[in-house]
């Protein structure tokens, strides 16, 4: 395995953070981003910057200029970039009516918008080079929408389809774009969920808003059970990288409690989607 320049975002915690970490100790090089380097994540910034083998980056992903920025300088001080790993996020739950415009405006600009400025921001290079991986981190609930999820769900349904599609439309070029699915783990993100702005229509739900949080108490017995282990899915980053080109996966399924749903779904639906993509005049687009 060659060491590859790896740009990795949402580094500050949870997946983010341990996937650096990992790559680091492997040897490859890492950029690794966050926000608010010199405050809120300082701490964060300090820790990882002091890892050999890893660069922090302040980078504000919903900003095109901030992106660009990095990226360049990457490329400036590496002359590429191999990886990319699209991992920054936050969780939301509740009533999906108290969800405002605003509030699934950041939900999708955050989860699809900022993931596709990255994607958009490194694919030139990486088709340049004729070589390029760029990883997706999605969910299990961006194959399925469940309830009171509803709004995180769609969000990631959006990044599963941008990724699907390019999936295709650039592995000819040498750049594979992979998935991966993860279910639920015991990470920062349960503390960053989010609820709907808009309060007052909750009580129209009577007893049904209750169910977020019995959705919490029934991940707390579910990890106590399965103890999942969140370094699993920064070891499904590691895989990815170390497969063959045009050999890797679409999707990747890191789901040691519930992933029997989403694995069922994604072979079933790939049967037939290979069979529409070939009778659509596309199935070279397969190989």
């Amino acid at each position: 395995m060659s060491n590859k320049v790896v740009l990795i975002t949402g580094t500050n915690s949870g997946f983010g953070w341990l996937t650096a970490n990992t790559l680091a100790e492997l040897g490859h090089k890492v950029y690794a981003t966050m926000r608010d380097t010199a405050s809120k994540n300082a701490e964060k910034a300090k820790a990882l910057a002091q890892v050999e083998n890893i660069t922090v980056l302040d980078v504000t992903l919903t900003d095109d200029a901030s992106v660009k920025n990095a990226v360049d300088s990457i490329i400036a001080a590496e002359g590429r970039i191999d990886v990319l790993v699209n991992n920054a996020g936050f969780g939301a739950a509740g009533v999906a009516e108290s969800f405002t415009t605003t509030d699934v405006e950041e939900m999708f600009g955050l989860h699809v918008v900022a993931y596709w400025r990255l994607m958009k921001a490194v694919l030139p290079v990486m088709r340049q080079q004729a070589d390029g991986l760029i990883v997706n981190i999605s969910s299990g609930a961006g194959r399925f929408a469940f309830p009171f999820m509803t709004v995180y769900s769609a969000a990631k349904f959006g990044l599963e389809g941008l990724s699907e599609g390019l999936h295709y439309e650039v592995k000819q070029l040498g750049v594979d774009v992979a998935i991966i699915q993860p279910g639920a783990f015991p990470t920062d993100i349960l503390h960053k969920v989010r609820t709907g702005s808009d309060e007052s229509v909750v009580a129209g739900y009577g007893a049904l808003a209750e169910i977020p949080n019995q959705m919490g108490s029934g991940l707390a017995q579910l990890f106590e059970t399965t103890k999942p282990n969140p370094q699993e899915v920064a070891d499904a980053v590691v895989t990815l990288i170390n497969l063959p080109k045009g050999e890797r996966p679409l999707r990747t399924v890191v789901d040691p409690s519930t992933g029997h749903i989403v694995e069922t779904a994604n072979e079933a639906v790939q049967v037939e989607y290979e069979k529409t993509i070939t009778a659509f005049g596309m199935g070279s687009l397969l190989n």
